[in-house]
């Protein structure tokens, strides 16, 4: 059946994560080729809509990371066109991809959340929202761009410096969050069923956008060595944000677990609705370790997608 079906691969994008999203269309076009598929690779531009209307395919597989691919942007476009598409539609991916929003959604729910708050960045440069060590994060954008910890020993000064280098330079606004000590942990879902978890061991320092994509900055234990316990805490919980979200294809809930606490130590960071596919990504991976290749990977998302 699949040779009759027209995908075309939505990737690149202006955000900053386009180089990732470049490397995880082509990887993800490469294997629906393998399996069968007719494959269109589309790098998105201003005309995005115009060429997708000339293609006239069956399917968008949404290779894209960050705006206006993971924030209801492109969902919006491709609803008006009636054209189907993988991964979460319109209303998941803008709470999804705004972290207050996924928090209003979840935390009532019961869904374990670092407490934050939204701060005018001007407002850091007088003072601190929260007591150090606290998280500084841009609200809507994903793999760890523009994170700060800012430390009781910090080099961005007390308060922090306006010539500091860091997120208050790029964002107006910012969540500010307690820092959570301890591990850092990742759980894929696909389609209804949470995979494994991973935890990820930045070789220094922070598991930032640089150590998530640069090969051997980051190891990957797949499965984690955990407690059996708190692996399935966290299998259900990312299966519970996926649910609530109303997540398709595949998502990605990324924790944070003071171990020293046991499973009352355990937080949800994000949930992320269009997560990597490059070769370094953890979805790819843990698919693998339950046994579900790449090939199948794409293959699964694109029929559910089509279902």
């Amino acid at each position: 059946m699949s040779e009759q079906i027209h995908v075309a691969v939505l990737m690149g994008g202006w955000s900053n994560e386009r180089p990732v999203s470049l490397m995880s269309g082509n990887g993800v076009a490469d294997a629906l080729e393998r399996v069968g598929y007719k494959v269109s690779r589309v790098d998105m531009d201003r005309n995005v809509a115009q060429v997708l209307a000339a293609l006239r395919p069956d399917i968008v597989f949404n290779a894209l990371h960050g705006v206006p691919g993971e924030d209801g942007s492109v969902q919006g476009m491709l609803d008006l066109m009636g054209i189907k598409y993988t991964h979460s539609g319109m209303v998941t991916s803008v709470i999804a991809i705004d972290k207050e929003l996924t928090k209003q959604r979840l935390v009532p729910a019961g869904i374990p959340m670092p407490k934050g708050t939204i701060v005018d960045s001007e407002s850091l440069y007088s003072g601190d929202p929260l007591p150090r060590p606290y998280v500084l994060k841009p609200v809507n954008e994903g793999s760890s761009v523009g994170v700060a910890i800012v430390k009781a020993d910090s080099n961005y000064g007390d308060p922090i410096a306006r010539e500091s280098k860091g997120p208050w330079q790029e964002f107006d606004t910012l969540l500010a969050e307690p820092f959570i000590k301890g591990r850092e942990l990742t759980v894929a879902v696909l389609g209804d069923k949470a995979l494994c978890v991973t935890e990820l061991k930045p070789k220094s320092g922070f598991y930032d956008f640089d150590a998530k994509y640069t090969d051997g900055l980051t190891e990957h234990v797949c499965p984690a060595e955990i407690p059996a316990d708190a692996a399935q805490y966290m299998m259900d919980i990312a299966l519970r944000a996926h649910r609530l979200l109303g997540c398709k294809g595949a998502s990605r809930t990324d924790f944070r677990w003071d171990d020293e606490l046991g499973l009352e130590g355990i937080f949800v960071l994000e949930t992320n609705t269009q997560p990597g596919m490059t070769p370094l990504s953890l979805v790819p991976e843990q698919a693998k370790y339950v046994g579900i290749s790449y090939e199948q990977l794409v293959d699964i998302i694109v029929k559910e997608a089509l279902a």
